[in-house]
């Protein structure tokens, strides 16, 4: 595992969103495996764990109340209900990693990403576009852990979460899978170093979207 080269200075916020299915959970375990300098902010959720996964290293899960209790407290930077479970990133998550000197990825849903940039605006938002919503909708069904109800309201959230994407600052389409990892390592790479207007013709959110749009995915 390498480091990209960074300035001297505070660490960055990397906010990594995208609809359900896009692979936004495998390109942030793939540039955390890539970069020793990113460390992902753990979540919280009421959502029940999935196979596989670990209390405390995939996400915090809690009970409702809990949930209920932190958001009121304000011990939550962001949080939002997605597909009837509640997300939150904690003010701690991103803190004691920045404070080490790392730079902090945060992969949360679109309405959460919204909160940072108005909680903590210099945060950088990177938004991932599966091929077709086609290939999304697929995506969806071939995970197999998700009922058909729950696949149809995922689906029916795109549209809003494609809208909010103006919020974001670069955006990657995830079709092939190294090369979306490769994209994303060099926005990061980019904004480490201050060169992220180097990289705003190729990655900014609105050219990539355009291009995305002209090919008739949406």
């Amino acid at each position: 595992m390498t480091a990209v080269p960074r300035r001297e200075g505070p660490g960055h916020v990397f906010v990594i969103a995208a609809p359900s299915g896009t692979g936004k959970t495998t390109i942030c375990r793939r540039i955390l495996e890539a970069d020793s300098k990113l460390e992902v902010s753990v979540s919280h959720t009421t959502r029940r764990p999935r196979a596989g996964e670990e209390d405390g290293v995939d996400y915090h899960f809690v009970s409702d109340k809990a949930f209920r209790e932190l958001a009121e407290s304000g011990d939550f930077l962001e949080h939002a209900e997605y597909g009837g479970n509640a997300y939150g990133t904690s003010w701690r998550a991103i803190e004691e990693p920045l404070e080490a000197g790392h730079d902090v990825v945060l992969e949360i849903e679109v309405q959460g990403a919204a909160q940072v940039r108005e909680r903590r605006p210099s945060a950088c938002l990177i938004f991932l576009l599966p091929p077709s919503l086609e290939i999304l909708e697929d995506r969806l069904r071939g995970r197999g852990t998700d009922s058909e109800a729950v696949i149809q309201r995922r689906m029916a959230l795109v549209d809003r979460e494609l809208a909010a994407a103006k919020i974001f600052d670069y955006a990657v389409v995830n079709e092939d899978l190294d090369e979306a990892v490769a994209q994303v390592l060099d926005v990061v790479a980019a904004v480490c170093e201050g060169r992220g207007g180097e990289i705003a013709r190729e990655h900014a959110r609105e050219h990539v979207m355009a291009r995305w749009e002209a090919r008739g995915d949406v």
